[in-house]
């Protein structure tokens, strides 16, 4: 590289971007350490979340973060209603029959948004600012507050993992679910808040994706291989690992950096 600022500048775009695809990756994670089958309809679910987040921001007026609830509890919603309906029944089939209808469930999710909103890019309604530069490096401030605010989700789930009753449950089912209901932890009902939870953490990242660009019907189908590479390298092993995971793969995204250094005001 000729110069150490784009060095610096490929490690910043990547922890702004990692801090994205933490979202959803931690998503997919939390569907697979319980229900033991990669859900691939995290990416629909990431538009689900990206389009009803707009609808909330530029529909309703309402600021970007108050449009992030409504992308988690949109996502979630539509996930469980999905993984109710036409995965579940699959689960006796195996986990690759299940992984198979979760991707026809993302492009049937992805149309049913391509139906109702059209094929055209969509953004928010986001107050424009100019990008901060130190010594020839650059840096969005609305990729500064996504990473906030995907730091903020991540930080409650770690939180409701870590010192509830609930996140205990989760753990349980998710390490042994056989032992876990003889305990009385009931695995369905845990199942059920997993999918929740996942596919909620999918369209808050999805949302987050759209603010820094923006949307259309293959916002989450865009990302999902980069996403998938993220959850496979970080593992469900310990958090310091996914997030390297998450980051050594959105780095990839950043490179070279002369495609990275996009300006916020648009």
């Amino acid at each position: 590289m000729e110069d150490w600022r784009d060095l610096a500048q490929v490690l910043l775009n990547g922890v702004m971007a990692g801090s994205v695809l933490m979202l959803p990756a931690i998503g997919f994670n939390l569907i697979f350490a319980v229900l033991r089958y990669p859900n691939f309809a995290v990416a629909g679910y990431a538009t689900i979340g990206a389009f009803a987040g707009w609808v909330a921001n530029v529909a309703w007026g309402w600021p970007a973060a108050a449009a992030l609830p409504v992308a988690f509890l949109a996502a979630g919603l539509a996930g469980l209603l999905a993984e109710e309906s036409a995965l579940k029944p699959l689960r006796s089939s195996g986990a690759l029959t299940v992984a198979i209808g979760s991707v026809a469930l993302t492009i049937l999710v992805e149309n049913l948004v391509r139906f109702s909103f059209g094929n055209d890019l969509r953004g928010y309604d986001l107050p424009v600012f100019r990008d901060w530069r130190f010594d020839g490096i650059r840096v969005g401030p609305q990729a500064v507050s996504n990473a906030l605010y995907a730091a903020t989700a991540a930080g409650l789930l770690f939180a409701v993992l870590g010192f509830t009753r609930l996140g205990r449950a989760m753990r349980a089912v998710a390490d042994n679910p056989v032992l876990a209901d003889i305990k009385g932890v009931d695995p369905g009902r845990i199942a059920r808040v997993a999918v929740f939870g996942g596919a909620g953490l999918a369209g808050f990242g999805g949302m987050l994706l759209g603010l820094d660009t923006s949307i259309d019907p293959l916002t989450g189908f865009r990302v999902i291989l980069s996403v998938f590479a993220a959850a496979v390298v970080g593992g469900s092993a310990r958090s310091p690992a996914r997030r390297s995971g998450r980051w050594s793969s959105a780095w990839g995204r950043s490179w070279p950096p002369s495609c990275s250094t996009r300006p916020t005001a648009r």
